[in-house]
């Protein structure tokens, strides 16, 4: 076999990597007004860099920051706004996991709607520590749009700001986070959207307000931009978990981008998954499927992530196949259920499993 004929299944990460402890310690210290902002920085710099290099050796083609300075994928644009333009009460949007913990997204109190933080500044950073392509997740509109939805959650509206110019103003702010980065945008909220309303109208909503900030791309620059969707752990837990997949995929599949990296391992069910995907899937989509569950402090073997990606290759054509983890493996700053040393020896797993499927596959072509 000529080498031009040789298909490669790329592999990537999702985004977050479980921070640091003595980080960890140093952004509550910063809260508390016991460690200066400039030795934060200073710890944070140091937890980048050395992100950077663990997962290089790795030997990961596509790098990330590993969300290390993020206060979480969810928060982050508008985290620095929450004491001037947001306030917290029984009217905000909570996520509620499996073990009873939640995390609440604040409520717009003050227009207009703006980021105070954009994806591409924790991107370069990032790009002084390496030469790689750097991936940096950014979150989307349909959940930023939970910060203000007045009839949906019974909010208070704000004087002379409707939903409908609210939601230009987050559409413009998306955009512009979109064009910075080389980007995959986090759609936690998907499955969940399910169990908020079983009609699936929430979903579909949800999937319209993607479209309008995807829709402000062209074809070509689609072809950059992916989707993360998981029934979102925290804590080695769900708060989604419970809801069938197959009935949030087909919508899915509408969103006007390229690169759907798809949690699988964890499922129950792969086949009937598989099945669902292979159905709705378009001819040019990229299907990043999931390998290893980071929820699970399990570490898969070689042969385990190997085995998954032959039984994806069933369904998937080997030409729009690629891997990932299910999810990011500390999507909020103070997650400490996952140690980096397991995180890195999954993420070992799955390169090294994805390239012994490549290698079977492309030999029995």
């Amino acid at each position: 076999m000529s080498q031009q004929q040789w298909i490669t299944i790329p592999s990537h990460l999702i985004g977050s990597i479980p921070r640091p402890d003595g980080l960890i310690q140093a952004n509550v210290g910063y809260e508390n007004d016991v460690v200066s902002l400039e030795k934060l920085q200073q710890m944070q710099l140091k937890a980048i860099e050395a992100t950077i290099r663990e997962l290089d050796v790795t030997q990961s083609e596509v790098l990330t920051d590993g969300e290390q300075t993020k206060p979480s994928f969810l928060t982050y644009p508008i985290y620095d706004l929450v004491n001037d333009c947001y306030t917290f009460d029984d009217k905000c949007f909570q996520l509620t996991f499996s073990d009873g913990h939640k995390r609440t997204l604040p409520r717009l109190i003050k227009a207009p709607f703006h980021f105070a933080t954009y994806a591409y500044r924790y991107l370069n950073v990032a790009k002084q520590f390496t030469s790689k392509p750097i991936k940096q997740a950014v979150i989307t509109a349909s959940a930023l749009s939970m910060v203000y939805s007045p009839i949906l959650l019974s909010m208070g509206a704000i004087e002379n700001y409707t939903r409908e110019q609210f939601l230009v103003d987050l559409y413009n702010e998306c955009e512009k986070d979109i064009r910075m980065c080389l980007v995959q945008m986090d759609f936690t909220e998907a499955r969940l959207s399910l169990k908020i309303d079983p009609t699936g109208q929430l979903l579909k909503e949800f999937i319209l307000i993607n479209n309008k900030v995807l829709d402000r791309f062209t074809r070509e620059e689609q072809k950059k931009i992916g989707v993360h969707v998981c029934p979102g752990g925290d804590c080695d837990s769900y708060h989604s978990y419970e809801i069938d997949y197959t009935l949030m995929l087909p919508d899915l599949f509408q969103l006007h981008l390229t690169n759907f990296y798809l949690q699988l391992s964890s499922e129950k069910d792969h086949i009937r998954i598989l099945k669902c995907i292979q159905q709705h899937m378009k001819p040019e989509h990229q299907i990043y499927v999931g390998v290893v569950d980071p929820i699970n402090p399990l570490i898969e073997s070689v042969q385990t992530v190997c085995d998954r990606v032959l039984e994806a290759a069933q369904y998937i054509p080997l030409i729009q196949l690629g891997t990932t983890d299910d999810c990011g493996y500390s999507p909020f700053a103070d997650d400490r259920s996952t140690s980096r040393e397991i995180c890195y020896d999954k993420i070992k797993a799955r390169i090294q499993g994805t390239k012994l499927a490549e290698k079977i596959l492309n030999e029995q072509r």
